[in-house]
C-alpha cells in the first residue's frame, strides 16, 4: 500500500478503493480543534490530495474569520439561522450558564460581541472527494453547554457557502 505523510494526521495510507476516516486534533487560537478527514472509496485520494489538504489546513483561520464574519451579520436578520440559535441559547439560559459558556453575570450583558466570543470552532470535516463541501466547519458553545452546532461549508478553494445552518 502506498503510504504518504500528512502534516496534520501523520502517516496516511492512501486508498485504493476503500474508506478512510481519519481523526486528528488541531490547535488554532488556543482552542483544540477536531478534525475529520473523509475519504470514500471511490474517491480519487493520492499524495497530491492529500498534500491539498494540508496545504487548505493552513488558511483555516481566515476561512474561520470569514464565517465569523458571516454569523456577525446575519446576528441582525430576521430567521437566520445564526439569530435563532442565539435567540434559544440565551435566551432562557440559567444563570450559572452565564459566567461558564459566556463569561458575564447578567443577561444584560449578552451582546453580539459577547454571543461571538463565546463561539468556538470545535469541529472541522473535509471531504476531499466533495469539491463543492470540502470544508464543514461546526461552531458550539461548548459540548458541555449544547450539542447544537452552527454549520457553515466552503468549496476546495476556500470560498465560503453563503448559507449558516443550525443542527443537533
Amino acid at each position: 500500500m502506498n503510504k504518504v505523510a500528512s502534516k496534520h494526521f501523520g502517516e496516511v495510507e492512501l486508498n485504493h478503493g476503500r474508506d478512510h476516516n481519519l481523526t486528528a486534533t488541531h490547535e488554532l487560537a488556543g482552542q483544540t480543534v477536531e478534525l475529520d478527514l473523509n475519504v470514500n472509496a471511490h474517491d480519487h485520494f493520492d499524495e497530491a490530495a492529500m498534500h491539498k489538504v494540508d496545504y487548505r489546513l493552513r488558511f483555516l483561520p481566515e476561512l474561520v474569520d470569514q464565517v465569523r464574519e458571516m454569523i456577525a451579520e446575519e446576528l441582525d436578520q430576521e430567521g437566520t439561522s445564526p439569530q435563532e440559535y442565539r435567540h434559544f441559547h440565551c435566551n432562557a439560559i440559567k444563570d450559572e450558564h452565564l459566567k461558564k459558556v459566556f463569561g458575564v453575570e447578567d443577561k444584560s450583558q449578552l451582546t453580539d460581541e459577547v454571543f461571538l466570543k463565546a463561539l468556538k470552532l470545535g469541529h472541522v470535516g473535509i471531504y476531499p472527494g466533495q469539491p463543492e463541501r470540502y470544508f464543514v466547519l461546526d461552531f458550539t458553545l461548548g459540548q458541555h453547554f449544547t450539542d447544537e452546532v452552527l454549520v457553515a461549508s466552503a468549496d476546495e478553494d476556500g470560498v465560503v457557502d453563503d448559507e449558516i445552518l443550525w443542527e443537533s
